[in-house]
């Protein structure tokens, strides 16, 4: 059984590796890391660590030495991060001692959510219907962004050969999604929020002509909506059967439909060129939540082309983990790897009992595998509450 937690190299610094591995093994009841190997932006409260209880991480950066002959002609370049330069590559640390620790090493790659890229190149990210950038989403529909994400994994799976690489958002983003100070006095409902996130920039209008999608309707279709909810004065359901229906809520829409029917093939194609890019010593892993066709992913689709998937079932009661592990079982086939994303957050997790219940429900259901967030985040007595929840597996 795949039990691992997600941490970032800064956490490990701070407790120094032999402390952790020891934490993660004998205090919580694990056999792997999850390590951030490019990640974003943002503010942490920080309970471990006896010196940053506020951290910052810089934004959009590489927590690897990359292999600069990979990257010589790429359009857009990673940066790495100070992190690296001024306190090591831990990830080379851990790869290196698994022989030692015995704990296997998955890297957790973000791989389209870039502020920092996107500002850069803002050709290069989703736009709505009315053209505006959403600087945090390089597209997965831009060649440039697609090379990006290509050559980010395959230098990590080439040159460090971890066990698994685990890919957060090779999809489309929601409109809401934590950018700085994000401010919103309308009062968005989900579907609002959906039509918001559907892109129509140049690379996938493109794209969509080109298999004979009606993208200049469906364009024209969201536009209105999203004006119309602009003029409000309170938000209205106009979808009464979203997200339940997935995209055949959008059925009386037919242009619509039908973009959103192709909005998967980005997102599909891309995964299958990141498995085909990637060192085949290293599993490629989807990171994904209940409803990932909002982002474009099509699960059953893309578990022909990579080696399985995390779904995230960070707050879901006990039956709703079970339901989801459930319905990807069915996605992604018998053979696929499928892990289940628990988080252990308070108060959505106040003590070991949920936290077990939850463990529980996503094994019986068929997941083989558990990520548990997040090491740095967490005060340590929770690692027992982890132990607790693992020890019956």
């Amino acid at each position: 059984m795949h039990r691992s937690i997600w941490t970032y190299p800064w956490d490990i610094q701070d407790q120094g590796v032999e402390t952790f591995v020891n934490e993660i093994k004998e205090r919580a009841g694990l056999n792997a890391v999850s390590l951030a190997t490019s990640y974003h932006a943002g503010r942490f409260l920080q309970p471990r660590s006896p010196t940053q209880k506020a951290y910052f991480p810089e934004d959009g950066t590489v927590y690897f030495q990359i292999d600069e002959a990979l990257w010589a002609d790429k359009e857009i370049q990673p940066l790495v991060s100070s992190n690296l330069t001024d306190r090591g590559d831990m990830l080379k640390a851990l790869v290196e001692g698994r022989g030692e620790t015995g704990l296997k090493v998955s890297c957790w790659t973000v791989c389209l959510h870039n502020s920092r890229l996107g500002i850069l190149h803002p050709e290069h990210v989703t736009r709505n219907a009315f053209g505006n950038a959403n600087f945090y989403n390089l597209c997965p529909s831009s060649p440039a962004a697609r090379d990006y994400v290509l050559t980010l994994v395959k230098d990590i799976s080439t040159n460090y050969k971890p066990d698994m690489l685990e890919l957060e958002s090779p999809n489309f983003m929601g409109f809401a999604h934590e950018y700085h100070h994000e401010k919103d006095g309308v009062g968005l409902n989900a579907e609002d929020d959906f039509l918001l996130s559907l892109c129509f920039c140049k690379h996938c209008t493109a794209r969509a002509l080109n298999a004979g999608v009606p993208v200049d309707g469906a364009r024209l279709t969201v536009s209105r909506y999203i004006a119309e909810l602009c003029e409000r004065a309170v938000p209205v359901v106009q979808f009464p059967n979203f997200p339940q229906e997935g995209i055949d809520a959008f059925r009386e829409h037919p242009e619509l439909h039908a973009f959103l029917q192709w909005r998967m093939e980005p997102v599909t194609s891309l995964i299958g060129e990141i498995k085909a890019s990637a060192d085949p010593s290293t599993r490629i892993v989807l990171i994904d939540l209940k409803d990932g066709w909002l982002g474009g992913v099509d699960l059953p689709a893309v578990a022909k082309l990579c080696d399985g998937a995390i779904l995230c079932c960070y707050d879901a009661s006990p039956d709703a983990v079970a339901d989801v592990i459930e319905t990807g079982r069915v996605a992604l086939g018998p053979d696929k790897f499928l892990g289940v994303g628990l988080r252990v957050f308070y108060p959505e997790v106040d003590g070991p009992a949920i936290l077990e219940a939850r463990v529980k429900a996503a094994i019986d259901a068929g997941a083989e595998g558990i990520n548990f967030y997040n090491y740095g985040l967490i005060p340590a007595p929770r690692l027992d509450w982890v132990r607790e929840a693992v020890g019956s597996l």
